[in-house]
């Protein structure tokens, strides 16, 4: 028998925007061929993506861990003509299944896929972002904000996926996880932060958005 949330998130699906018959096929590949499956945004999120995009109407858009490349075609699904993506996946094992999958989406040519560590390289692209994506390693994100802040825009958008870590972050059986700890740590400096406004969407695993303040 399916819980409550179970249940309440099936009949979310059944009334919102279908995904493509291509992000089902990636969808459904990536639980098949990679490790952590759970991983990647899925239907829900990446509608949500795709919207926020298009309401926020980036030229350039930042992500911090691309894992299989669903999250960053979805973004590049709702850019305008002359939008762009750079995308950094820091685990190289993953190159070759996100790359097809990129490259044969008819949105690739939007996105720029990187394999490599955003924080030490996202400095040398010479880029300005509108939007960013963070949904790398939990242990970094106080890094990647404070990256972000220096490479966005007044007003740009940064979210910050994970932000309630399974609902961990109230447990306190998982309060000396070093992920869990991190996201925590994250959560309380952003909550002071008086650079930007802030809130946590309660969507799958906690999605934070925060706009920076001009």
């Amino acid at each position: 028998m399916i819980s409550r949330d179970e249940a309440i998130e099936a009949y979310i699906l059944q009334h919102m925007d279908e995904e493509s018959d291509y992000l089902k096929a990636l969808y459904r590949q990536t639980h098949l061929k990679l490790i952590n499956p759970r991983m990647t945004s899925g239907h829900l999120q990446g509608r949500l993506l795709k919207m926020l995009v298009q309401m926020i109407r980036p030229r350039r858009i930042l992500e911090i861990g691309t894992f299989a490349g669903y999250s960053a075609l979805c973004m590049a699904e709702g850019l305008g003509e002359d939008g762009l993506i750079h995308t950094y996946e820091i685990d190289d094992e993953l190159e070759d299944f996100t790359r097809s999958w990129i490259e044969g989406s008819p949105y690739g040519s939007k996105v720029r896929f990187h394999i490599g560590n955003a924080l030490n390289e996202v400095p040398h692209l010479g880029e300005t972002f509108d939007l960013v994506f963070m949904d790398g390693d939990k242990r970094q994100y106080m890094d990647y904000y404070e990256m972000a802040l220096q490479y966005t825009s007044p007003n740009a958008i940064i979210l910050a996926d994970n932000t309630l870590w399974d609902g961990h972050v109230v447990e306190k059986a998982y309060l000396c996880d070093r992920q869990t700890a991190a996201i925590n740590e994250f959560n309380a400096f952003l909550a002071a932060d008086t650079r930007v406004e802030k809130f946590i969407l309660p969507l799958r695993d906690g999605l934070t958005m925060i706009r920076k303040k001009q």
